[in-house]
């Protein structure tokens, strides 16, 4: 399969709430059919709570709900959610088959301006999965700033990028999704949330697919709830990357 029917749901989040959240989301994902790929924001059951390290829903609570969900929209769910892990709780990017397999990733860079690195434990590797015949590089919020972990080494097609991204610094956002995929010459999707949250914080959303040329296919209305839809084409990735074979010149490297 060359094509991926991809979806972002940007849509607010109620604070604390797990059940709320899950309702809000069945009542979207429900009638939600055709597509592969169907994505949820950054700590969709809380909003981007610290507290929540301490009373988040139980990790097999929330994937039960999401496996539900993928085999009744035959699509892989993704969003990330507060976990209590093995290794303490950390912010974990769930994505679901239908057929009920679960990876996961676990934000790597926590953001020390909301003191995130005092509550949630930091991810220790990257993952790439394949679905579908594409392969997916799954990141969370602040990890967008730090290129060198997002760094295409010729193993992934789609950088997928969830998040509570605050509004007042929208404008980076909006040009790091954009430099993420130019100097990766690979699609990048970033779903964000909207409305306020316990805090007292302000989203706007601005979510968005961009192509590997850095041209938006789908964007959101700022501070709109929306579901954005898209088709990415891998042929025309893999045409693009023959024709301008920029990735050929990349600096080599290796992390620890």
């Amino acid at each position: 399969m060359s094509g991926l029917k991809l979806s972002l749901l940007q849509q607010p989040l109620i604070w604390m709430d797990g059940p709320a959240n899950l309702r809000h989301f069945d009542l979207l994902l429900d009638d939600l059919h055709g597509r592969d790929l169907i994505v949820l924001p950054e700590m969709f059951t809380t909003g981007f709570a610290m507290q929540a390290a301490q009373s988040s829903m139980p990790q097999a609570e929330v994937v039960t709900w999401m496996q539900q969900k993928a085999q009744r929209c035959n699509a892989m769910i993704a969003g990330s959610a507060a976990i209590a892990s093995e290794r303490g709780p950390v912010n974990r990017f769930l994505l679901v088959q239908p057929d009920g397999k679960v990876h996961f990733y676990d934000k790597r860079h926590l953001f020390r301006m909301a003191g995130e690195h005092h509550h949630y434990q930091p991810g220790e590797q990257r993952l790439v999965l394949e679905w579908r015949g594409w392969r997916i590089l799954p990141l969370v919020c602040y990890d967008l700033r730090f290129p060198v972990w997002s760094r295409n080494r010729d193993d992934y097609d789609l950088a997928l990028y969830v998040a509570n991204w605050p509004a007042p610094r929208s404008h980076h956002w909006q040009a790091l999704l954009t430099a993420r995929a130019i100097e990766n010459q690979s699609y990048v999707a970033g779903c964000n949330r909207i409305g306020t949250d316990g805090n007292g914080h302000h989203y706007r959303g601005d979510s968005r697919i961009i192509n590997p040329q850095g041209e938006s296919l789908a964007s959101a209305e700022p501070h709109q709830a929306a579901r954005l839809d898209a088709e990415l084409s891998l042929t025309a990735l893999q045409e693009y990357r023959s024709r301008f074979p920029a990735w050929q010149d990349a600096d080599a490297f290796h992390l620890m």
